[in-house]
């Protein structure tokens, strides 16, 4: 009788199971259909009154002005400026650590590093902006003096720190899902630790690896409160990195702390702002699963 009851509800909880799972995606699958309806909608009406054209060739972006200018073209510059900048810190520093972590370091160290590295990750974006603007920025004004106090490059360096994990990480689990079989066959040959880390592991790894980069600096295009407190609220065509700039997250941060009349063109300008930030990461996502798709190599079998 114990032994029916028992399949009994092992019947009942493998249709009910699913069902409850199922429910838990549709959730995540609705929230990101909300989300676009929302940045669609208010986008739509704000380009009502505004040309798409001059929002996305205008150069200069002046919304709460009297004459208010909405030409995107940068926030959108300042936005690649940092996370230009942020991949020079990042990308390096990110793959370097997870060779050592692959390919040198005995498991009691990788044990003891990893998670101490992936602590980075947890600290809030708010204190690497504090960071940022009375710790590195101070530094650089030392070594460059005309550096600005609000600065792209400061913003840069941190937000680089801050997507170090991410891609080291990413690319450590990819580089550990490499065959031993073919470091085996590299040292046989009398390759050195360092070739079969750069010659073999890393292009045996290479889809995984250029996922994370990718994946990484989209986390750095949409980074808010680092290049709010850091980089200035100073929407500029400007190349130089020691000069304040402004970018898409920061503007959004700017208009929603403001006075600005709910439903006005100056408030629908954060939605259109919004939906072209959602337009790059998205893309930006997409070509990291293209690629970790096309060039990822099987060893199954």
């Amino acid at each position: 009788m114990n032994a029916f009851k028992r399949k009994k509800n092992w019947y009942s909880s493998d249709r009910v199971m699913p069902k409850v799972l199922l429910g838990f995606s549709l959730i995540s699958i609705l929230t990101t259909f909300a989300i676009v309806f929302i940045l669609l909608k208010e986008s739509i009406t704000f380009f009502s009154s505004v040309s798409v054209y001059d929002f996305f060739t205008g150069l200069k972006w002046e919304p709460l002005f009297a004459e208010p200018k909405f030409g995107v073209v940068p926030l959108i510059l300042g936005t690649v400026m940092i996370t230009f900048f942020s991949s020079i810190v990042a990308l390096p520093v990110g793959l370097g650590s997870a060779i050592y972590l692959s390919e040198y370091a005995p498991d009691r160290v990788r044990t003891i590093v990893k998670p101490i590295l992936e602590i980075l990750a947890g600290i809030p974006t708010i204190v690497y902006g504090f960071f940022a603007l009375t710790f590195v920025t101070p530094i650089l004004q030392k070594i460059i003096p005309s550096t600005e106090v609000f600065n792209a490059l400061s913003a840069s360096i941190v937000v680089g720190i801050m997507i170090i994990p991410m891609i080291s990480s990413l690319s450590e689990d990819a580089m550990m899902a490499v065959p031993r079989a073919l470091r085996n066959g590299a040292y046989a040959v009398g390759s050195t630790k360092l070739e079969v880390a750069i010659k073999v592991v890393v292009p045996a790894a290479l889809s995984g690896i250029i996922a994370s980069f990718v994946l990484g600096l989209s986390r750095a295009v949409g980074e808010t409160m680092i290049v709010a407190l850091a980089a200035g609220l100073q929407p500029r065509i400007s190349f130089n990195p020691l000069e304040s700039i402004e970018t898409l997250t920061a503007y959004i941060v700017q208009v929603s702390a403001g006075d600005i009349q709910y439903g006005s063109v100056e408030y629908l300008s954060i939605y259109a702002v919004g939906i072209t930030l959602f337009a790059i990461t998205l893309g930006m996502n997409l070509l990291a699963n293209y690629i970790s798709s096309k060039f990822r190599e099987d060893y199954g079998g």
